[in-house]
């Protein structure tokens, strides 16, 4: 087994035990339960108050991402529509310094595992949020190259057919065109940080015309709609 391997299988298996862990506060309440407290007021009085993360997110987040999850900022990305676990994920490679990105890096050093929990539970939440219209309508000759690569790379196999992702795999339709590109080129050459050889090794082969391809038709790819998340 080859050390990227090895490393990724280690994160694989960190954030996994970080998503199934549950919450002190959950844990607290339970022996609270099991130690059968004098009164229920007592218990209650007791609890402690449950962190807001949308407010959180609103307050930390939405700056940059956006209040709905859709950023407005180029280069950043749309979490609308994320899947939590995906986001649970990247948050903690931000965290353990595996994503190289200044400002996120920043904010994600100060996160615990709950906050890494709340957060990315509170943007799964978030539904999807069409992009704005283009300027132009899109290119039909490009959108269908892009399909072809899509299908040849087995885009759709990992992202699904609607590029809505799943679990630990990121929804890609409506994404903001210019994250794509520098991701899927930052994939290729090592830049970007994965979890898994998944991506660096799809996208070891396939010419940079192409990686700018499939990011063209990404972003312009309506996807599943917000009532199918």
């Amino acid at each position: 087994m080859t050390r990227a391997w090895t490393a990724a299988l280690a994160v694989c298996a960190a954030v996994l035990a970080l998503a199934a862990a549950p919450p002190p506060a959950a844990a607290q309440q339970k022996a609270k339960k099991a130690a059968a407290p004098a009164s229920a007021a007592a218990s209650t009085k007791a609890a402690p108050a449950k962190a807001d993360y949308s407010q959180r997110f609103a307050q930390v987040c939405a700056a940059c991402h956006g209040a709905n999850g859709r950023s407005d900022m180029p280069g950043v990305p749309v979490l609308a529509g994320q899947p939590s676990l995906y986001v649970v994920t990247q948050l903690f490679l931000f965290r353990e310094g595996r994503r190289n990105n200044e400002a996120m890096t920043a904010v994600a050093k100060t996160l615990t595992d709950d906050d890494l929990r709340g957060f990315s539970d509170h943007i799964g939440t978030l539904p999807p949020v069409p992009a704005p219209p283009p300027a132009t309508p899109p290119d039909p000759a490009r959108m269908a190259k892009g399909k072809a690569l899509a299908d040849q790379h087995k885009c759709l196999f990992c992202h699904g057919t609607d590029l809505g992702g799943g679990q630990q795999v990121p929804r890609i339709a409506g994404q903001r065109e210019e994250y794509l590109q520098a991701s899927l080129r930052g994939f290729q050459s090592g830049k970007r940080a994965a979890y898994s050889q998944a991506m660096p090794s799809a996208v070891s082969q396939i010419p940079v015309d192409d990686l700018d391809t499939l990011a063209y038709f990404a972003a312009r790819f309506p996807g599943p709609a917000a009532t199918g998340k």
